[in-house]
């Protein structure tokens, strides 16, 4: 009799995984047959490999860090692809250096935003009542103030360095997502999965990671993916106002900043850490609409 409920069990497992699995590939398949999200994972995939492999590509302090004004504010050339910057330092190089900082901000800020908001989200959703009144309250506070100001007064308050600068992007993102998973929250808590778990019972924190966060998870990875940009924008935005990364660490932001001097005398300066923060930008929104037609099972494609 044992031996019967156990082979039961294992086969209603393996149905359970089949079924994720099978759910998974379902959206890689929607996701292949959008060109333009394809476009964005590939150019993705391309700027994490340079920020991967930088110090391979360009040694960090002998041509990103260490100066050379005899070669300074020259154009792009077999020598130096992008050209040099007023302190003679290889922009191309500068460009993929400032690109592992910029994309290891934009994930961490995205991790903590995730990881705080989407507690209190999915906390107060599932108890709702004063609980919830109480956190969505004080998620309305931080949502009354500017992100990005939110952000210059935590970076003010607590010195600019990089993990300040994660932290203050972090905590000024946390209320999207609380609002997010919460809405998903409460989309889900009510169904029948969810009541024969308590029937069985399972405890509430059981219930929340194993079969609540799991079914909510569609809007947070498209937001997480867009919030990757948002954050790397605000980054940059930070640091060419003096509040991102300290100098003379290469940051695209700063590296504008530093740029803006010489618009007219050597404009590669700030085109080509411009045109980093655009195309990084635009292949994660394209990622992002993507993933959102994907991960809906409304749409059928």
């Amino acid at each position: 009799m044992s031996s019967s409920v156990t082979t039961e069990k294992d086969t209603n497992l393996k149905s359970q995984a089949g079924k994720k699995r099978s759910q998974w590939g379902e959206v890689w398949r929607r996701l292949k047959k959008n060109h333009m999200a394809m476009i964005g994972l590939i150019i993705m995939i391309i700027l994490i490999l340079l920020a991967v492999f930088a110090n391979q590509i360009a040694d960090y302090e002998e041509v990103a860090i260490k100066q050379n004004t005899a070669n300074r504010l020259q154009g792009p050339s077999r020598e130096n692809w992008l050209g040099t910057d007023n302190f003679g330092r290889d922009i191309f190089a500068r460009i993929i250096h400032g690109g592992r900082i910029s994309l290891m901000v934009g994930v961490v800020a995205v991790g903590i935003a995730v990881l705080i908001g989407g507690t209190l989200g999915a906390i107060a959703g599932f108890y709702g009542g004063r609980v919830d009144n109480l956190i969505m309250r004080a998620m309305d506070i931080f949502l009354a103030i500017p992100s990005i100001l939110l952000a210059i007064a935590i970076v003010t308050a607590l010195g600019a360095n990089l993990f300040n600068l994660m932290l203050a992007i972090g905590i000024s993102s946390i209320p999207g997502y609380a609002r997010i998973v919460r809405a998903s929250v409460l989309t889900v808590k009510d169904q029948e999965f969810i009541e024969a778990a308590r029937a069985i019972g399972a405890s509430d924190f059981r219930i929340i990671t194993k079969h609540i966060i799991p079914n909510a998870l569609a809007p947070v990875i498209v937001q997480g993916t867009l919030g990757v940009a948002t954050a790397i924008l605000s980054t940059a935005g930070l640091s060419f106002i003096g509040l991102g990364v300290p100098k003379p660490r290469p940051e695209w932001g700063s590296m504008l900043s530093d740029g803006r001097t010489y618009l007219w005398e050597a404009s590669h300066i700030t085109t080509f850490p411009g045109l980093a923060i655009v195309i990084t930008i635009l292949a994660l929104n394209l990622l992002g609409d993507g993933l959102r037609d994907a991960l809906d099972p409304r749409l059928k494609q």
